[in-house]
């Protein structure tokens, strides 16, 4: 025999209870609105370092960085400084993918005079390095390291490496850029690429020598095709920020992914899209003056 408990005993006696309007669900709370950047959450990059691409379709500023290619930022600022890319059309551009340019022959099949680049598809990420985490999850941990977003092993597992590093590398997110290779893993000379939508399936993969800090938008309204219809876009100028005359050098600066702004911010996206969160999702404000 069921025993029952008293209170659900005379409940059953009583017959069925009137049935009980049904409360609306509470509306979630509106989240707070996020203040705006200080002047201490803003980064201002050195000049030496920002590519400044001047196109048919307007003007990109790439941010170089060495730490995961530092062979691939130097050829890129080689070519740059040499006028080598002046000119050079966006032979392969791909809406839902990436802009290729970089080619003197704007086809696919050139390249400069130097000898082709080593692999440096990954880097070795040590303690002291300026990591800032914003997922983790297995072992890995998803960050930025300046503009450049990062996968990286836990550091934990430093402590059992002989070089008390780990493995780390910059995931293909809108704004990255990377060098162009053929199959040979050592094929990459001069032609490059900006991605348009984030794709993972390139890491490891190719070399990424920067990101785009300003200028996503042009890199979107670089006509598409493979090749494009003609006419097609172009780089019309390319230069280092720090080599344009300084009438004409413009101001940059980024969201310092270290600052506290910048915590909050990942802190409300990830809240509001909680399984649905990507390191790709972020965006980091730039200003150009």
């Amino acid at each position: 025999m069921r025993l029952l408990v008293p209170g659900l005993l005379l409940a059953l006696l009583a017959g069925p209870a009137p049935a009980m309007a049904a409360r609306p669900a509470a509306a979630p709370a509106p989240a707070a609105a996020l203040a705006s950047p200080t002047e201490a959450d803003w980064r201002t990059p050195d000049p030496q370092n920002v590519m400044v691409i001047d196109t048919t379709k307007g003007r990109i500023f790439v941010e170089l960085d060495p730490l995961s290619a530092p062979q691939a930022v130097a050829r890129i600022k080689a070519l740059t400084k040499q006028g080598f890319y002046d000119g050079r059309s966006f032979f392969r551009v791909i809406d839902t993918f990436m802009d290729q340019t970089g080619d003197p022959q704007d086809n696919g099949t050139g390249g400069s005079t130097l000898p082709n680049l080593p692999a440096e598809f990954e880097f070795r990420r040590s303690s002291d390095m300026p990591f800032v985490p914003v997922t983790r999850s297995g072992g890995l941990e998803a960050g930025f390291i300046g503009a450049l977003p990062v996968i990286s092993q836990s550091m934990d597992l430093g402590l059992l490496t002989a070089d008390h590093k780990v493995s780390a590398y910059v995931t293909f997110c809108p704004g990255v850029g990377g060098l162009a290779r053929a199959d040979d893993p050592a094929s990459a000379n001069s032609q490059f690429f900006l991605m348009r939508q984030p794709h993972d399936n390139l890491d490891q993969k190719y070399a990424v020598w920067g990101r785009v800090i300003a200028g996503e938008d042009v890199v979107r309204a670089i006509k598409p095709g493979e090749p494009p219809p003609p006419p097609a876009d172009k780089m019309t100028k390319v230069r280092l920020l720090s080599d344009l005359p300084a009438a004409e050098r413009q101001q940059v600066r980024v969201i310092d992914t270290r600052g506290p702004w910048f915590k909050a911010m990942t802190d409300r996206m990830r809240a509001e899209k909680v399984v649905d969160f990507s390191l790709c999702d972020i965006d980091l404000p730039s200003q150009v003056k």
